[in-house]
């Protein structure tokens, strides 16, 4: 793990995702910027030997790369703020270690897209950990939109809404968000608004077209968007609204998800994440539940726990890492389609999204073309 260490939120999930199933172990990281504090944190907060607590993460790759294949880590996870994700995957990939690496990829899309030659060029593995992904029930919603139940999809709103920084805060999550150095170009749309964009593409299948957008800064002083509205055009002739906000007071985590075909609709929440609801156009509703019966294979492949048991954010992070190991260990090449974690493709598509927004918004929310030709 590179990044993770003390007061950090994301770096203890990753690891508790990671071995939920019993194939994935911790065995070495760079925690932080700070040596001490690195290797500090291994020690206290994950247990780890300070031999295996690095300094930083070129001596980690280095060392670790010098080990015989099956004494050495396997891959690398990336969990720090924005900024740094680039310099260390692609120390990792030149290393000739698989990445997992947490949302948004890259700071800037021409990085993102560098990561993806490096990729294709080297064969390796490279996840980027959109957690939702991984839950039964949003499955469930991809099987069901893509065997084409819903018919041809006409509409898509998605909305993301949180209120943890409604106010101008102080502390190690809040400080690098809003920092454009450390965040990049967009704050908001950058930590949630990506999440968003990429559950869409995930279970709907549609490309997106244009955007135009319209970001705000609510809280004085704030230098990146922490609210915002796209209106979404794909190539299909589908039409889709999405809004992220962290200022809207009282929400927690509210991620939302509807999409209309010409036969049905489903909605899908991730507060509520066991439940699908499918209504059709005869008037009906049915109410799908993780692990009940009826519900597609694929859904059924990640359920853990019989119905009724709520199967949550850490499970769903679980899959993706499951899913990522597999890969591994099959032995299936990066560029395989069989490949079922959302990989460095995925990083990009969300990257020339983030880009796009920002544009349009600057532009008055001029729509703006989405296609990688245009958006480079």
């Amino acid at each position: 793990m590179v990044g993770g260490g003390e007061g950090s939120f994301i770096g203890p999930v990753h690891r508790m995702a990671a071995q939920l199933d019993g194939r994935i172990e911790l065995v070495c990281g760079a925690f932080s910027s700070d040596p001490e504090r690195s290797r500090r944190s291994g020690v206290d907060l994950y247990g780890l030997s300070a031999a295996s607590s690095y300094a930083d993460y070129e001596q980690m790759f280095a060392q670790q790369a010098a080990k015989p294949v099956g004494e050495r880590m396997d891959f690398v996870t990336i969990v720090t703020p924005n900024h740094l994700h680039f310099p260390v995957a692609q120390a990792a990939l030149n290393a000739g270690f698989h990445v997992v690496c947490d949302k948004p990829v890259t700071h800037r899309l021409q990085d993102a897209l560098h990561l993806r030659a490096l990729v294709e060029r080297t064969g390796l593995h490279f996840a980027v950990t959109y957690n939702y992904t991984g839950y039964p029930m949003v499955q469930e919603a991809r099987e069901l939109v893509r065997s084409g139940a819903l018919g041809a999809i006409r509409r898509i709103n998605c909305e993301y809404l949180q209120g943890w920084l409604a106010a101008d805060l102080d502390n190690k999550q809040a400080n690098w968000r809003v920092d454009p150095d450390q965040a990049g170009v967009a704050g908001c749309f950058s930590d949630i608004g990506s999440h968003a964009e990429n559950l869409i593409a995930y279970i709907s299948g549609e490309e997106l077209d244009m955007v135009a957008a319209d970001l705000n800064r609510f809280v004085p002083g704030r230098r990146l968007d922490d609210d915002g509205n796209v209106l979404l055009r794909f190539g299909s002739g589908a039409r889709g609204v999405m809004c992220a906000s962290q200022i809207a007071v009282g929400e927690e985590n509210n991620l939302h998800l509807r999409i209309y075909g010409e036969h049905g609709s489903i909605e899908w929440a991730q507060m509520e994440p066991n439940t699908l609801l499918v209504r059709l156009a005869d008037g009906s509703t049915q109410v799908r539940r993780t692990g009940s019966a009826g519900v597609s294979p694929a859904a059924q492949s990640i359920t853990r726990l019989p119905a009724g048991h709520p199967e949550g954010y850490l499970e769903a992070f679980a899959t993706v890492y499951g899913r990522f190991a597999d890969a591994i260990g099959s032995g299936v090449a990066s560029g395989n389609r069989a490949v079922n974690y959302p990989t460095i493709d995925d990083g990009v598509a969300s990257l020339r999204f983030i880009s796009c927004v920002v544009e349009s918004s600057e532009r008055d929310g001029a729509w703006v073309s989405t296609h990688e030709e245009a958006a480079t």
